[in-house]
Parts: structure tokens; C-alpha cells; sequence
């Protein structure tokens, strides 16, 4: 029994084709295009609204070098959402429940990062290992707790989203199958648990949608120290 609830996030594959390649890439075919006209439509126009307001709260606190990342942070951000949010359906595969497919966003970002402050302003970036004012005595132990600390970002990154993600699918699997076993045998306890299954549910939406933006706003605050 144990197993099969681990099956679910699994990488799924159809006569040695994996699956994951394709759930990647769906999403974008359910973007709404922009059109030509004048006036646009109600979707495309909220889509609109939702991109533009993340966009201006995202690059607030960055300079104007760190604009030209709002094409990718904004990208980045509607593609988790959508992947989070596809994978609370029945029967659908979540990529980003896989720590290789989350390690391999939040690593090169984060690397760039680093590159962008140690190439603009290494002085500033540097500084980042060793706080102000720090005893001389301590000088060689916080800067070895600084640097592990800068390598443990990227890790942090993928974790936090593959940890919630995963437990949050558990936690509905495990929900589901007591409603199904109580059932036929204490019908009330069973109409209880459902209700509970209901809003664990929509709470697995709120974190699917929250754990994205989480994603992205601390990859906007690492772009902020180093630019």
C-alpha cells in the first residue's frame, strides 16, 4: 500500500517515450494568444492585468539592470503555476514534483546570479561573505558559513518546491483513500472526511500557486544583491 502511494510521482513513460517531456511542454498550448484587434477579450485581458501587476511588483526593489530579467522571472512564474496547478487534476503527472526537473530551474538561475555580482560588482559581491564590523577572530568562521550558505540556495530552492508539492499530493492521496475504505462502513465519519478532503484540496491550490511565486521572488532577491 505504501508503494503505491509513492507511484504518483513516479516519471511516467509510453513505449520508452517519457511523459515528462510532454507535460512540460502542454502547458503553453493552453495560453491564450494575443490577438491583433483593439480589444481584446475578457481572458486575455485579465491574463494581461495578472502578468502586468506581478511583473511591476517583481522588479520594484531591483535597479534598471535587473529589468531585463522580468521576461524571464514572468515566464518562469506562469509556467510553475500552471505545472502546480495541472498536477492537482485526476490521472495528471506533476513535474515539478521531481527534485531533478526543480534543481535544474533553480541551479543555472542562481548560478547566473552569482556570475551577474561577481562581474558588475565584485567588490559588493564578495562582501556578501563577511558582515560589517565583524570581530577578527571570527573573520575565517562566518565566511565559511556564508560561502556554504550561498551553495545551499539553489538546494533550498528545489527542495522547498518539491517537498510541498509532494506532501501536499500525499496528503490528498492518503484523505482520498479513507474516504473510499469509510465509506460503506461509517457513512457520516466517510461525508466528514470528504469535507476535509475538499478543503485540503483547495488549499493545495492556494500552495500551488504560492509556492511558485515563492520560487520566483527568491530568485529576484538573490538578482537584488547582485546588481
Amino acid at each position: 500500500m505504501m508503494v503505491s502511494f509513492f507511484d504518483q510521482f513516479a516519471s511516467p513513460s509510453y513505449l520508452g517515450i517519457p511523459l515528462i517531456a510532454i507535460a512540460i511542454a502542454l502547458p503553453w498550448v493552453l495560453y491564450p494568444t494575443p490577438s491583433s484587434r483593439w480589444i481584446n477579450n475578457r481572458l486575455i485581458t485579465v491574463q494581461g492585468w495578472f502578468i502586468n501587476r506581478f511583473t511591476n511588483q517583481l522588479m520594484l526593489p531591483l535597479n534598471v539592470g535587473g529589468h531585463k530579467w522580468a521576461l524571464l522571472l514572468a515566464s518562469l512564474m506562469i509556467f510553475l503555476i500552471t505545472i502546480n496547478m495541472l498536477g492537482l487534476l485526476p490521472y495528471t503527472f506533476t513535474p515539478t514534483t521531481q527534485l531533478s526537473l526543480n534543481m535544474g530551474f533553480a541551479v543555472p538561475l542562481w548560478l547566473a546570479t552569482v556570475i551577474i555580482g561577481m562581474r558588475n560588482q565584485p567588490t559588493v559581491a564578495l562582501g556578501h561573505l563577511l558582515p560589517e564590523g565583524t570581530p577578527i577572530l571570527l573573520i575565517p568562521v562566518l565566511i565559511i558559513i556564508e560561502t556554504i550558505s550561498l551553495f545551499i540556495r539553489p538546494l533550498a530552492l528545489g527542495v522547498r518546491l518539491t517537498a510541498n508539492l509532494t506532501a501536499g499530493h500525499l496528503l490528498i492521496q492518503l484523505i482520498a483513500t479513507a474516504v473510499f475504505v469509510l465509506l460503506p462502513m461509517m457513512p457520516t465519519v466517510a461525508i466528514l472526511t470528504a469535507t476535509v478532503l475538499f478543503l485540503l484540496t483547495l488549499l493545495e491550490v492556494a500552495v500551488a500557486m504560492i509556492q511558485a511565486y515563492v520560487f520566483v521572488l527568491l530568485l529576484s532577491l538573490y538578482l537584488q544583491e547582485n546588481v
